[in-house]
C-alpha cells in the first residue's frame, strides 16, 4: 500500500482495517510506503497502524520525496518478506473475504485478480461492477487493448514481478504496463469473477482519466507495447485512436463511455 499526501485520513484507517482485522484469513505482514511528507492527521495514522491492525506487524517505509505510485511500489516490494504480495489501496476496501478466496489460487499462479464494486461515500452502495476475463486466454486476448486486472484487486509473486522488470515510472499506467510485460513473459494469469474489493470512486475520477498528461502517458504506454512486441503495428494504431481519443473527450462523455463498455463486456 502507498500512501501520500492526498490521501484522506478516514479512509487510510477503514482500508487498513479491512485488509487485517476484517479478514478472514489474516496477512503476515503489512508494508506501507509513505509517499513523501504527509499531513499530521495521516502520520498520525500511520504512527498507530500496529494497533489498528490488532497487532499483524505494519513496516512504514518512508520516503523523503513524492515520487509517484510506481516508485513507491517498487521500493515496498523490497521489504516484502513473502512472495506472495497482495495489493490494496489507501481509500478501498477489502471484502473479508478477498485473502481466503486468493491466496489458496496462488499455488499455480504468478498473478491473480478479481471483479471490484465502485461506490462513492457509502461503502454499502454497490456501483459500477467491473469484472475482467477469468482465463489466461482471455486475458491475452484482451492485453492489447486495456489492462486486464484490476490493480487494487490483484495478489502477485514477487519473483514473478521481479523477473518482468517490477513496475516502471509510467504515469497512470504503471499497472497496465506491468501486467502486459508479465503476460507477455509467460506468467501463469487468472481473475476470479467474485467482488473481492470496493473501489472507492471520488467526483473527479473521470476528469482525471483525460487531459494532456494523459494523452502523453498513453503514448509512451502504446510505443513501449508496440517495440516490446505485445501489439501489432495495426493494434498500435487503432490504440492511439480509441484510446488516445478517449482521454480527449469531456469527462461526461469519458464517464458514459466508459461505463456502457464495462456494462457490456467490451473485449476488443
Amino acid at each position: 500500500m502507498a500512501v501520500y499526501r492526498g490521501d484522506d485520513a478516514g479512509f487510510l484507517r477503514r482500508a487498513l482495517q479491512s485488509v487485517t482485522v476484517d479478514q478472514e484469513l489474516k496477512p503476515d505482514q503489512i508494508v506501507i510506503v509513505r509517499d513523501g511528507p504527509v499531513p499530521q492527521d495521516l502520520a498520525r495514522i500511520l504512527s498507530q497502524a500496529d494497533d489498528i491492525t490488532d497487532g499483524i506487524p505494519v513496516d512504514v517505509i518512508p520516503l523523503r520525496k513524492n515520487g509517484g505510485l510506481a516508485r513507491a511500489l517498487q521500493e515496498g516490494l523490497k521489504h516484502c518478506r513473502h512472495d506472495i504480495v497482495a495489493r490494496a489501496d489507501a481509500d478501498d476496501i477489502c471484502l473479508p473475504h478477498r485473502f481466503a478466496i486468493q491466496i489458496p489460487l496462488m499455488k499455480d499462479l504468478d498473478l491473480l485478480g478479481a471483479g471490484i464494486a465502485e461506490f462513492h461515500t457509502d461503502e454499502a452502495d454497490e456501483g459500477l461492477i467491473r469484472r475482467l476475463p477469468t482465463t489466461a486466454a482471455d486475458i491475452r486476448h484482451v492485453l492489447p487493448l486495456r489492462d486486464p486486472f484490476n490493480h487494487p484487486s490483484v495478489v502477485f509473486r514477487a519473483s514473478a514481478v521481479e523477473a518482468a522488470g517490477g513496475y516502471d515510472d509510467l504515469t497512470r499506467m504503471e499497472d497496465y504496463w506491468l501486467f502486459a510485460r508479465m503476460v507477455h513473459g509467460g506468467a501463469r494469469v487468472a481473475n476470479v469473477p467474485d467482488i473481492l474489493v470496493r473501489y472507492r470512486v471520488g467526483s473527479g475520477a473521470y476528469s482525471r482519466r483525460g487531459g494532456l498528461e494523459m494523452v502523453r502517458a498513453e503514448l509512451q504506454l502504446q510505443g513501449a507495447m508496440f517495440k516490446t512486441g505485445i501489439t501489432t503495428p495495426v493494434q498500435y494504431v487503432r490504440n492511439l485512436a480509441i484510446r488516445g481519443g478517449y482521454r480527449l473527450v469531456p469527462a461526461g462523455v469519458k464517464k458514459l463511455l466508459y461505463r456502457t463498455a464495462m456494462k457490456t463486456g467490451w473485449k476488443r
